[in-house]
């Protein structure tokens, strides 16, 4: 294992992460492991590439040296980036499966107990078919989860690097807020969002911010397509900044008027209650069951006509496309008995969906769980951010947060 000065977190970091590893195999009987999501092989590693699509492994063999299985294309990453000093890669016109299984013949691995991430999004069934096909010598198992019950809790430096997303998840927020008016279009908001996003520091997130206005904010995960927003109408925007492929994420609502009408006000009210009462109750030991049902009987107690459909948040931290949570891992569910626990990360997310039969709402935030309770990674204000109709703003430069009012009359956060 190199050890080198230059990476995402110190050296400890990753020899923690690997001891940890190597004890999960050890209660699973393994041999070694086969690594191929994304997300994971970063998290042992600090390796990234855009190009994960391509099979690319990192075994890890229970003692001895790890290594990797990379299209020759990214082995320049496993050296600029990683610990990791031995590679064996592979030509486009080359086997990739092949490769890996000669591999384990090369390192000993021939007669082994070998686990592969069986549901991993880029090792598809006809590789694992292949894979099966030419390893006989051994076994090979499903490890799935044996990295993530690493990542699911987060370090204290891995907190530190969430909180830099989270100063460009908040700039691209901000900045979201202060170019909704009518007259723009959702375009146009988002190059704003991302662009600040950007300058505060953030990288290219799994995500694209999700800016939709009126009715088209009752569209699942729709992003902007040029519509104009109009005036009187609300704007809908859920932004995840990131930082080394760690994300934070929040959800904030705009609308275009004066005042909120009841059913917007009732939607607004409990979304905020929602969020303020988990997190007075958020602690270790809270299942996720009761955090999942604190949020759900609020939101579902308004007098808004809307429901909250999903679950009412998810574990986040490392991602690449095709998305910024690692729900997969954790999630808050009805009827799951798991436990939070100190160093658990989640973005928690009463949003309401159909006020009045036609409009989305939001708002969220990004908490991570301590010793005793939880703390959130943001400061922005969660209201509602009001802005007067077209014609009571004709007067007033575009993009004047100061002069823009959330709907309990404060100033907007700059």
């Amino acid at each position: 294992m190199r050890q080198r000065d230059d990476m995402t977190f110190p050296h400890e970091e990753y020899v923690r992460r690997l001891e940890g590893l190597r004890e999960r195999m050890k209660d699973r009987r393994l041999d070694a492991v086969v690594i191929s999501d994304p997300e994971n092989i970063m998290y042992m590693t600090d390796y990234q590439t855009t190009g994960y699509s391509f099979f690319q492994a990192l075994v890890v063999p229970l003692d001895g040296d790890c290594y990797m299985v990379t299209r020759n294309m990214e082995e320049s990453n496993v050296h600029a980036r990683t610990w990791v000093e031995k590679t064996r890669p592979f030509a486009d016109n080359g086997d990739a499966i092949q490769t890996l299984v000669e591999s384990f013949r090369e390192f000993g691995l021939n007669n082994s107990t070998i686990g592969y991430e069986r549901n991993s999004y880029f090792l598809p069934a006809y590789q694992q078919d292949r894979i099966r096909s030419a390893y006989t010598s051994g076994r090979l198992l499903d490890c799935f989860g044996i990295v993530e019950e690493g990542r699911m809790l987060k370090s204290k430096a891995e907190i530190e690097v969430m909180k830099k997303a989270a100063k460009a998840t908040e700039a691209g927020m901000q900045a979201g807020i202060d170019a909704v008016k009518a007259g723009v279009t959702e375009n146009e908001i988002g190059a704003a969002v991302s662009a600040a996003m950007f300058r505060a520091g953030g990288e290219p997130p799994a995500v694209m911010p999700y800016v939709t206005s009126g009715p088209r904010s009752m569209i699942g995960h729709a992003t902007w397509e040029g519509r104009t927003v109009q005036d009187g109408e609300h704007v809908f925007l859920e932004v995840g900044g990131c930082y080394r492929r760690y994300h934070t994420a929040m959800m904030r609502t705009v609308v275009l008027q004066d005042q909120l009408s009841s059913s917007m006000e009732s939607a607004q009210r409990q979304m905020i209650k929602a969020l303020r009462e988990l997190k007075n109750y958020i602690q270790p030991g809270l299942t996720v069951s009761d955090a999942d049902k604190i949020v759900r009987d609020i939101v579902s107690d308004g007098r808004h006509g809307g429901a909250l459909i999903t679950r009412s948040g998810y574990s986040i931290g490392i991602a690449f496309p095709p998305s910024w949570d690692e729900g997969y891992i954790l999630s808050l569910m009805q009827g799951d008995p798991q436990i939070l626990r100190e160093g658990m990360t989640f973005h928690i997310i009463p949003w309401v969906w159909g006020v009045d039969g036609d409009k989305t709402v939001g708002i969220s935030d990004t908490i991570y769980v301590t010793e005793d309770g939880c703390e959130s990674f943001f400061s922005l204000e969660e209201e509602f951010t009001l802005k007067p109709g077209k014609k009571a703003s004709s007067d007033k430069p575009s993009g004047d947060a100061s002069k823009s009012k959330s709907s309990n009359g404060q100033a907007a956060s700059a």
